[in-house]
């Protein structure tokens, strides 16, 4: 009977597995640089618009500004009762 030496057995396999798995990832590294360069080339990215500063809206009605004024209160009272 032929004796068979588990060691090398499972260095084999190990070798083997480790071998499948660069490979895949090798293929899957250059597959996803060749789609990177085809969306780049078919699909070019559009410029983005800037974006216009930001300004707070300016009231005259006064119902507004009370509303403005109870909430600011309400925040003073509150930050007041924190510390």
């Amino acid at each position: 009977m032929e004796e068979v030496n588990l060691v090398t057995e499972a260095l084999k396999f190990m070798a083997l597995g480790m071998g499948i798995v660069f490979l895949f990832l090798t293929v899957m590294i250059f597959a996803l640089k060749a789609q990177a360069a085809l969306i780049a080339k078919y699909l070019p990215e559009q410029p983005k618009e800037e974006l216009s500063q930001w300004k707070p809206q300016t009231t005259n009605n006064p119902d507004e500004k009370d509303t403005i004024a109870a909430i600011t209160a309400a925040i003073i009272h509150y930050n007041n009762q924190k510390g």
